[in-house]
């Protein structure tokens, strides 16, 4: 992982297993048109938001109660000044079982700062984690429309 890549935590009072089935749920959280499955291993889904973004991603790794990790593929963001800046980035999900339930570590490696991208992506990933996401772990149902929508 780079040091420089966008990351984020959070902990909720729900077992990893819940926090992983909420995840690999990815229609639950993460707003914009999604076609395909994140339930498998080499599994494909794309994510397109209006004309802004799409970005194609494969499910690398599946480790249930402990880790999700998908590689983009391919992506087309219209706001940077390289709508690729996605592509052969990773994202994952790390979670950790502690007393109080359990920790989500979320890291995109490759979204660095030098991108165009990365204060928009960085804000849009800070909604759909932190709150999106959380949301639909410790209550069932994702508010899966971002405030700038």
């Amino acid at each position: 992982m780079s040091i420089e890549s966008f990351s984020t935590a959070f902990s909720v009072h729900q077992t990893p297993d819940h926090v992983f089935a909420a995840i690999n749920n990815v229609r639950g959280w993460w707003g914009g048109e999604i076609v395909g499955s994140a339930e498998n291993v080499d599994d494909e889904f794309t994510y397109r938001y209006e004309d802004v973004h799409y970005s194609k991603q494969r499910v690398t790794e599946l480790v249930p109660g402990k880790k999700v990790s998908w590689r983009v593929l391919d992506a087309s963001l219209s706001f940077a000044g390289d709508p690729r800046e996605w592509a052969d980035t990773e994202i994952t999900f790390e979670l950790t079982a502690n007393r109080d339930g359990t920790e989500v570590r979320f890291t995109h490696d490759g979204l660095v700062p030098r991108f165009d991208c990365f204060d928009a992506c960085s804000s849009a990933w800070a909604f759909y984690i932190n709150e999106s996401l959380r949301t639909l772990i410790t209550t069932g149902n994702g508010p899966v429309t971002p405030p700038w929508a």
